[in-house]
């Protein structure tokens, strides 16, 4: 599995369907078989980076 970011293979898993790249430090969940990217705030909330890729480039690659 690579992140559609960084394009990096250090992701941990965080929970069920539930990852984090350790390179780019965002927050990966996945949804029938297309990543739904989410940058992690500071005050811990989630803004979603989906616009940034294609569902094409989220696409579960392994």
């Amino acid at each position: 599995m690579n992140c559609p970011n960084c394009k990096g293979k250090d992701i941990g898993k965080i929970g069920n369907q539930h990852y984090y790249c350790w390179n780019c430090f965002i927050e990966l969940s996945v949804q029938n078989g297309v990543f739904q990217v989410h940058e992690v705030e500071s005050d811990g909330s989630l803004s979603s980076l989906n616009d940034l890729f294609s569902e094409e480039e989220r696409r579960l690659q392994w």
